[in-house]
């Protein structure tokens, strides 16, 4: 097998199938066979569609026009795939298979692309680390003892090891970015509305879409396909003025960047991330931008029990919607200890709780934007603290709460740009000296995804990131 074949770009794969040099069976067969290999260490999938994606395979003939055809893709378990298990990564779904596609999944078939299989993630992706009890921990191909990051941990570690050449993430605070940085990956959220979440939701106050890949020009690529109104959305971002490929692939200008390392809560930093935002301040001077330390706007402010609420809502639903869907009604031996706690805690709050944390965070968004008449980029850690181990956050301990309070020191710089909506990208621009990715965050105006991956793709030219392997990802 050549286990370099799935390092390479997505385009360039469906490239080679399109002109007839490489079979789609071939390239699905190699991932297969690496996930067999793999998997055993890493846990990144949760269910593997062997027998559906060949046939899928076996569908895309040479000559096939769709600008993914036959390139295999991992989706997470937090999108309906049609005859594969939906679980959320709770037992409150049984095992519960749903009989249609998410949208954003039927515009990745549409695209050519094959679905192999299911990616792990913590219980209905709480946590910033993928451990959920149903399945067990994925883990870190750059560190087996350390996490990949979450929700989307098990698609970051598919990519990193090289199972697949990317893959669908989701994101409610930071959970395509966090994992991103932790396995040294492009990740972007992108912004509110810019991608449906439906059938099952008109639109989504915190979570998009997107996806984990090795290279800014994918991701671009990926959102244009992505992209885009479906009937019954109720809100929607903008039409770009031109494909996201496109504007990533020009050069962005000389840009106003604003660099801030204060956390939207409390939390130490690292001194190696704030190390690295410096250093990605300097290398951004290098390239002609007018770079600058900023106050952050969010400074001092104390949202935690209000984005909880928000937050946490969601999370109730799906346990509630979980247990009708297995004809039982919820309870405690059917989901994690920190999943109760805030079924719990919002069972004992009403529906204008709700709608004032709502607008609440609504009004507080737009004192944060403002930020951006000055700035076109504010820059931040991704991270505050290096991966952490296995089993260092837990949501089976006996005070869930807690280990949901220690998941924010981990994470505190991603979820303020859920609140806003804007794009955001984690970019693993630089290596630590502990042998693990170390990256910084991005964060465009609203709607700007455009200029954002231009800057992110400039970053990438100057300081190559994606021909670097973990050690379950042999380099050539």
């Amino acid at each position: 097998m050549d286990t370099e074949l799935l390092f390479r770009p997505a385009g360039e794969l469906a490239a080679l199938v399109r002109g007839g040099e490489l079979s789609s069976r071939e390239l699905v067969e190699a991932s297969l066979a690496r996930i067999e290999a793999l998997q055993p260490e890493l846990n990144a999938f949760v269910h593997v569609d062997a027998e559906g994606a060949l046939a899928a395979a076996d569908s895309v003939a040479a000559g096939d026009e769709r600008p993914f055809a036959g390139v295999p893709i991992a989706v997470k378990d937090t999108a309906a795939v049609a005859g594969m298990p939906y679980t959320l990564g709770s037992d409150a779904f049984g095992d519960f298979v749903p009989a249609h596609d998410a949208f954003v999944v039927r515009r990745l078939r549409e695209a050519g692309f094959v679905i192999v299989g299911k990616t792990n993630l913590p219980e209905f992706g709480i946590l910033p680390v993928t451990e959920p009890r149903r399945f067990g921990p994925a883990r870190n191909p750059w560190d087996t003892e350390r996490t990949p990051g979450g929700s989307s941990g098990g698609a970051a570690a598919a990519v990193a090891s090289g199972m697949v050449p990317l893959a669908h993430g989701s994101d409610g605070g930071g959970s395509i970015r966090i994992p991103a940085a932790c396995c040294g990956l492009v990740g972007l959220k992108p912004s509110r509305g810019r991608i449906s979440r439906g059938p099952e939701q008109a639109d989504d106050f915190l979570v998009q879409d997107g996806v984990l890949t090795r290279t800014v020009a994918e991701t671009a690529a990926l959102l244009d396909v992505l992209a885009g109104y479906e009937p019954g959305d109720a809100t929607w971002a903008p039409a770009p003025a031109e494909p996201f490929a496109t504007t990533a692939a020009r050069e962005p200008g000389r840009l106003r960047i604003g660099v801030t390392t204060t956390a939207a809560i409390d939390a130490p930093l690292d001194p190696v991330c704030e190390q690295a935002v410096r250093d990605a301040a300097e290398l951004l001077g290098s390239l002609g931008h007018a770079v600058e330390d900023v106050e952050a706007p969010w400074a001092g402010q104390s949202l935690l029990e209000v984005f909880t609420l928000v937050f946490g809502t969601p999370i109730a639903m799906g346990l509630f919607f979980g247990a009708q869907l297995t004809g039982r009604e919820p309870a405690a031996e059917l989901v994690e200890p920190l999943s109760w706690t805030i079924w719990n805690g919002i069972r004992e709050r009403n529906a204008l709780d709700y709608l004032l944390a709502r607008t609440q965070l609504g009004a507080f968004s737009r004192s944060i934007v403002a930020l951006w008449n000055d700035y076109d980029v504010v820059m931040t850690p991704a991270l505050a603290q290096r991966p952490v181990r296995i089993g260092e956050i837990d949501s089976c301990s006996e005070e869930p709460w807690e280990d949901f309070r220690r998941s924010g020191q981990f994470t505190p710089y991603t979820a303020i740009f859920n609140v806003t909506g804007q794009p955001a990208v984690s970019l693993p621009v630089f290596h630590g000296e502990d042998g693990l990715p170390l990256g910084v965050q991005l964060a465009g105006k609203p709607a700007g995804e455009g200029e954002l991956l231009a800057l992110a793709a400039q970053l990438e030219a100057a300081r190559p990131w994606a021909q670097r392997r973990p050690e379950r990802a042999p380099a050539p």
